[in-house]
């Protein structure tokens, strides 16, 4: 029993340690990429600014599709292959780098086609295909990473790939607008960036052939196509939910107020960088604790993770005239009143992450595509609707309400795969809800200054940290020893 206890406490500490590190550096890289947007807002028009959005939203679809989704396979796949971890995941990517190609032949055959439908030139079609072979070693090089609780190496890769890529694209741009180029901006910003990360993500991908010593390797291919086949239309419908709204209204109300859309998403991406760092530190030690039969621990913890990012969703609503003003300038005032829907529209797909994650973890993938793609028709239906009907500021909430459908659809499933639920739907739904109404009502706040603002978060925030510092306390204890 003692042994027991000590290992238990050795896997928290590992993970108490690599998460806590995985975070800081997640959110000191990807924040720069997010700290850069002032400038961009500044230095290109609003439509050239939508049209970069709009390229790295088709990237976003580009890789998932492409690759097969096999990276998925990485998390699990360690429990399974064990030792011969690095040995699977140098042999699946080369499936992937394998269909990304014959992708890729399609789309230089018929690339006039292509290039109009995604609004490139061919310039543009060549890196994004590039960018999608690289991206996707990145995907494997994290993800196997991040399963071994190891971040030393992953977060100097990525830091010595965004950094240069982020500093290069803001270089390039402030050249071309300063020797009259202007109308290259878009091209010189993406090729600023995605250079620097299509020379990182190869590196990386011989990398991991050396360390795993297997380029092919049959047996793995069979696992992974089976594990991660069900997941494509899974990833496909969210990656389509993430960006249809943006594209839906570029589409149906023009570049402008794409360009406004476009950065209030921006903002949502302060939680989901948040979010998403966390989640994948989390992710490791949750399924840890499923495998050695300890899920009890697992709701408390969680519990702290659902009302702290809440609150933190409600702060950015609160300072939304503040961090428009700041990222945009008053040319995107607009914005201000899409931060409510999109940030905890961001918030229920973060809950929904509970209940597909035991879904993969008993590699029932298949259930977790379908109520994704069932959502994702669900979303594109109501997008085109509302934006017709209310114009385009109703695609964030019919965004948000489908995270909640997709919350509530994944719940069910888990609980009809397991039997039961480790988070049960009710409180998350109560949580959800709470939140949500808030945030809504938290928007009555802009009519008067930022001073009644900063009020209401200085009166806050005390009692905020009087009911969280005692759920952390023992967290720090851990850390510290």
């Amino acid at each position: 029993m003692a042994k027991k206890q000590e290992g238990t406490k050795s896997l928290n500490r590992l993970a108490l340690k690599a998460g806590l590190f995985y975070v800081i550096s997640q959110l000191f890289v990807r924040g720069i990429t997010f700290l850069t947007t002032p400038v961009f807002t500044r230095l290109l028009t609003n439509e050239q600014y939508n049209q970069v959005q709009i390229f790295e939203s088709w990237l976003l679809l580009f890789a998932p599709v492409m690759s097969l989704c096999l990276w998925r396979s990485v998390e699990r796949a360690k429990y399974d292959v064990k030792e011969r971890f690095n040995a699977f995941t140098s042999s699946v990517q080369t499936l992937s780098y394998l269909s990304i190609a014959f992708f890729s032949l399609l789309f230089l055959i018929f690339r006039k086609p292509v290039g109009e439908f995604c609004s490139m030139t061919d310039l543009m079609l060549v890196i994004a295909l590039l960018y999608t072979f690289a991206h996707t070693s990145i995907y494997y090089y994290q993800r196997r990473e991040k399963q071994m609780m190891r971040y030393k190496a992953s977060t100097l890769f990525t830091a010595l790939t965004v950094v240069p890529a982020t500093l290069l694209s803001v270089v390039l741009v402030s050249w071309g607008k300063g020797a009259g180029y202007g109308e290259h901006l878009v091209i010189l910003r993406i090729l600023g960036y995605y250079v620097p990360m299509i020379l990182g993500g190869f590196t990386v991908a011989v990398l991991m052939l050396i360390q795993g010593k297997k380029f092919i390797q049959l047996q793995y291919w069979r696992y992974a196509l089976k594990f991660s086949l069900p997941l494509i239309p899974e990833v496909i419908s969210i990656q389509i939910m993430n960006q249809a709204d943006k594209l839906m209204v570029t589409a149906m109300a023009g570049d402008y107020d794409g360009s406004i859309f476009s950065l209030a998403t921006k903002v949502s991406y302060v939680i989901w960088i948040l979010e998403d760092s966390i989640w994948n530190a989390w992710l490791p030690w949750m399924y840890e604790k499923i495998s050695r039969g300890q899920e009890g621990e697992i709701r408390p913890s969680w519990q702290v993770l659902m009302h702290g990012f809440g609150v933190f969703s409600w702060y950015l609503v609160l300072f939304a005239p503040e961090i428009i003003l700041i990222l945009g300038g008053k040319n995107y005032a607009p914005a201000v009143y899409l931060i409510a829907p999109m940030v905890t529209g961001t918030l229920f797909r973060f809950y929904s992450n509970s209940y597909t994650a035991i879904q993969n973890y008993y590699k029932k993938t298949g259930f977790v595509a379908v109520s994704t793609v069932s959502v994702m028709f669900l979303n594109v239906f109501l997008n085109y609707v509302c934006i017709l009907l209310f114009g385009y500021q109703a695609a964030a909430y019919t965004t948000a309400f489908c995270y909640l459908v997709l919350l509530v659809m994944q719940a069910l499933m888990e609980k009809h795969i397991s039997g039961k639920q480790l988070i049960p739907l009710g409180n998350t739904l109560k949580v959800s809800c709470g939140y949500f109404l808030l945030c809504l009502l938290t928007m009555i706040s802009f009519g008067f200054g930022s001073l009644v603002r900063f009020l209401i978060a200085a009166v806050t925030l005390p009692l905020l940290g009087r009911h969280f510092l005692p759920q952390l306390k023992s967290i720090l204890t851990n850390f510290r020893k």
